[in-house]
């Protein structure tokens, strides 16, 4: 019986994955197929966990962004608009935000199909004293 009930719960979940799996976004300015070792491992730096993520999941290796700069794509990649419709440039550190009340985005989507969301955001800064 216990195997049985194992067997039920480890289906069921199995199912709840399948109708809403997981959903990742790597989002990173200025990086390109050569800086993850993924399908590529005579690549100088090796990335493990990335290879892995990609491996199980799905990986678009033909993305294109709506500006050069990170401030327009990060909207774009976020209320699926684009910039130049709305601003230019970059979202100075002290200036206003470029997203409006009532913007619908992508996380809204995701909170209307049952999803729980989050945002994580890393900023690595290199000190000239880590260069020398």
């Amino acid at each position: 019986m216990k195997l049985l009930t194992i067997l039920l719960c480890l289906l069921s979940a199995t199912i709840y994955a399948a109708e809403r799996p997981n959903v990742v976004i790597l989002y990173a300015d200025d990086m390109g197929v050569a800086d993850v070792s993924y399908g590529d491992k005579t690549v100088k730096i090796q990335t493990p966990h990335l290879d892995r993520l990609a491996a199980e999941g799905m990986t678009f290796t033909d993305g294109h962004s709506s500006s050069g700069i990170c401030t327009p794509s990060r909207f774009a990649m976020l209320t699926g608009q684009h910039h130049w419709r709305r601003f230019h440039g970059i979202a100075q550190a002290f200036g206003g935000p470029v997203f409006e009340p009532g913007d619908f985005t992508i996380a809204e989507m995701f909170k209307k199909k049952g999803y729980r969301t989050a945002e994580r955001v890393d900023c690595i800064a290199i000190h000239e004293e880590q260069l020398n």
